[in-house]
């Protein structure tokens, strides 16, 4: 049980203040657990409990996990002042304070963002140590050859000297511009990109397909964002 005040969850889950929440529960805009909040210091189970605001259930569970499929074009940032970024995508019902990109991706690649306010969770997908891979899928500029292969499973050596963990290489679709899998357990700066060009090979397009074993969610159009089910947690630190 982890107990809160309800102006508190007000304030974090809206866009109103501390202040200006007490005045929603004392004009009778809130519900508790199906009936009319009456004390804006009650105590609310974040576990258990339900909030309404003007008939429009909120999200008040302590943390909140979002899949995101980025699309091209958005920053992962938390906030710019001249260009989109992917909370800028978040739905309505799920902004809340301290909402921010566990990781990031480019500004030109797409794919699987996890958005969370769960920074101890964050580090955990992050961390080098905890080496959870990172599914990626590209197309380049030139033929696949056999020393690319060999070089991504023993470590890519990048153009300033930086040796890359072993990664996984795999050709989906032979072409003059082939489409491949990469699977990386570390997340440096433009690091598919970088170790393509320590081959001569350029990337075209880059989509982030999965982190750890949950894989992006098809149905999900670009810019759209959903909750992530207890079950597929497990999944994101390869658990399952």
């Amino acid at each position: 049980m982890k107990l809160e005040r309800m102006d508190k969850i007000l304030a974090a889950r809206t866009a109103y203040s501390r202040k200006d929440a007490k005045k929603l529960v004392w004009q009778g805009r809130v519900r508790h657990n199906g009936k009319i909040a009456s004390s804006p210091d009650a105590k609310v189970d974040l576990e258990k409990d339900t909030l309404e605001l003007d008939g429009k259930p909120l999200l008040i569970q302590a943390h909140l996990y979002l899949m995101m499929n980025k699309p091209a074009g958005v920053l992962s940032a938390a906030r710019d002042p001249k260009q989109p970024t992917v909370l800028d995508l978040v739905p309505e019902q799920y902004r809340r304070t301290g909402l921010f990109p566990a990781g990031r991706l480019d500004k030109d690649t797409e794919g699987f963002v996890l958005i969370t306010d769960d920074g101890e969770f964050a580090h955990r997908i992050l961390s080098p140590k905890k080496h959870v891979p990172k599914t990626y899928c590209a197309r380049i500029d030139g033929p696949m050859t056999a020393q690319m292969e060999e070089g991504f499973s023993k470590g890519v050596v990048l153009e300033d000297g930086t040796l890359c963990k072993p990664a996984q290489l795999t050709i989906l679709e032979e072409a003059e511009q082939p489409l491949c899998r990469i699977v990386l357990t570390q997340g440096m700066y433009h690091q598919v990109k970088r170790m393509f060009l320590a081959y001569g090979r350029r990337v075209l397009w880059l989509k982030r397909e999965a982190i750890g074993g949950l894989w992006l969610d098809e149905t999900l159009a670009p810019g759209e964002s959903r909750e992530i089910q207890d079950v597929e947690m497990k999944m994101l630190l390869g658990k399952i």
